[in-house]
């Protein structure tokens, strides 16, 4: 039980750390990077195909979008910091904006 408590304790700092790592990433972010917010979305589409018996093959016949694009949950920038909320991206955009004026 002992070995069970020390190995969640040692989880429990180093996720600890992590997070303040990212947050200082965050509210400080690298002077002499370039920063622009992306993200990742997806759009889903339903599709047909059809069987060609000669090619033993399945070609598509059609394709239809079934939802619309939506702004990723989680941001990223292009100089490393990944998994911002748009609260964090737009701190971190506010402090490189910052630095740069200098």
């Amino acid at each position: 039980m002992t070995d069970d408590t020390e190995t969640n304790e040692a989880l429990d700092q180093w996720k600890e750390e992590m997070q303040a790592e990212h947050r200082d990433a965050i509210q400080n972010p690298a002077p002499d990077e370039d920063h622009r917010i992306e993200g990742v979305s997806q759009v889903n589409y339903r599709v047909a195909f059809a069987y060609d018996l000669e090619a033993d093959d399945l070609e598509r016949t059609d394709t239809e979008q079934v939802d619309e694009l939506a702004d990723p949950e989680l941001l990223s920038c292009s100089c490393g910091v990944r998994g911002m909320t748009r609260a964090e991206a737009r701190t971190h955009m506010a402090a490189a904006r910052t630095q740069e004026q200098g």
